[in-house]
């Protein structure tokens, strides 16, 4: 059961990221298609896929925040991304702001995905 959880969990990272930077480039071409109902609601269902398969796996290895370091880095740059994509696809209250939020959040993307693979606190920083 573990893997197919794990393999759930990897195609909703997959399709997260895919569907951030298509939204990320509409926005930035100013494409009415971000407004779409399919495009504001389909990122809610796969993202909530991915955390529950990101809890699942948690309490199946038994690593979690603030007892496994790794996993609270997850859980810390998480925050991060959401709160720069907010800005970047929301609240970004001009183009530069926007863009700039979008490829920090794009950034710490990566950084967390390096963090689950190295299981290393600074990921691909270090």
């Amino acid at each position: 059961m573990y893997y197919a959880i794990k393999h759930l969990h990897v195609t909703c990272v997959a399709l997260s990221a895919a569907g951030f930077l298509l939204r990320g480039l509409w926005m930035m071409t100013g494409s009415p298609l971000l407004q779409h109902r399919l495009t504001r609601v389909l990122p809610h269902v796969i993202d909530s896929l991915l955390l529950l398969s990101a809890i699942t796996l948690a309490v199946m290895i038994q690593q979690y925040p603030f007892a496994a370091g790794w996993v609270t880095a997850k859980v810390l740059g998480l925050l991060a991304y959401i709160l720069l994509g907010t800005l970047a696809l929301k609240r970004g209250r001009t183009m530069g702001m926007r863009i700039t939020a979008f490829t920090a959040a794009l950034l710490v993307y990566a950084w967390i995905v390096s963090v689950a693979f190295t299981k290393q606190v600074a990921g691909f920083l270090a």
